[in-house]
């Protein structure tokens, strides 16, 4: 005997015979178009993972039976590229800047190459315009200031050796730390402060600046010079500017001279190909502080 369909009065729907405190539940089945995507999508599932890497493991992952890599091909595009660049990175290696009719191309070449090699290597100290940190000792880019030359040159060899690195020719200028080690007196490194206020055109005490000449003359002046302009054969910065890498308050020139703050930034020889280097001192030279 069949049994009679239970139709709900409300909708006119089909119920499943199920009900929970007067409420029934509707037959409403999902249309057959959904499910057939759905056992398809099933299958397709299946058939990825045993074709395309899928499961992670405890030391790699399958490799499904397609043997497909995107690192692979990742590597591949990167050897084609650089590849296809090495007759101009051949060429950027002997160019001398202003010297053949090829000066446009190969300035064009270095300054695309040096701004990508800048944004994955420099940026996270000098900041993705080079703008640099003032307080936290990250140099500008950007302005005219330069401790040991702006020349293509003099950046090409910064960047080769670095600045207090491990590389065997650093450039290397370290300033004692003259309160910290206990080199100079409390009041002899006040004094001190208010000379290099008074050097870079700021308020200061005029008896306590003059106390310590002589002591400027003895401990600073060998990379500051007497004038305090600083020398760049030694990396000394240049006290009369406006230019501070720590802060030029008061506070902050006292605190440099009594701990002798140094940063450090890598050499990149080795790290990095010579053209990509020569790329790089390119591009920063043309950021508008170069000489």
């Amino acid at each position: 005997m069949t049994k009679k369909k239970d139709i709900d009065s409300h909708s006119g729907t089909e119920t499943t015979g199920h009900e929970w405190d007067g409420i029934k539940e509707l037959n409403t089945p999902l249309p057959r178009w959904w499910l057939w995507i759905f056992y398809a999508s099933i299958a397709w599932s299946i058939g990825y993972w045993v074709a395309m890497p899928a499961w992670p493991l405890i030391s790699g992952y399958t490799a499904g039976i397609l043997g497909y890599s995107q690192r692979a091909e990742v590597i591949a595009s990167l050897a084609d590229l650089n590849a296809g660049r090495q007759d101009m990175a051949k060429r950027l290696l002997d160019w001398t800047p202003g010297a053949g009719p090829k000066d446009d191309e190969l300035r064009d070449f270095a300054f695309a190459m040096g701004k990508a090699a800048f944004g994955d290597n420099c940026a996270t100290c000098h900041g993705a315009g080079a703008q640099g940190a003032p307080g936290l000792g990250y140099p500008n880019l950007n302005d005219d200031i330069w401790l040991w030359g702006g020349t293509i040159a003099d950046i090409e060899k910064t960047l080769v050796v670095g600045i207090r690195s491990t590389h065997p020719e650093t450039r290397n200028s370290k300033m004692p730390a003259y309160g910290k080690d206990g080199l100079l007196k409390p009041e002899e490194i006040n004094g001190l402060t208010e000379l290099v206020l008074k050097l870079s055109g700021q308020a200061h005490d005029p008896t306590a600046a003059a106390s310590v000449e002589a002591i400027f003359k003895e401990q600073c002046a060998q990379c500051h010079a007497e004038t305090g302009k600083g020398l760049r054969e030694f990396g000394g910065p240049n006290l009369t500017d406006a230019e501070w890498l720590y802060g030029g308050s008061r506070e902050a020139i006292r605190t440099q001279i009594i701990n002798g703050r140094a940063g450090v930034m890598p050499s990149w020889s080795g790290r990095l190909d010579p053209a990509t280097i020569k790329a790089l001192a390119v591009y920063v030279h043309s950021l508008g502080g170069g000489e």
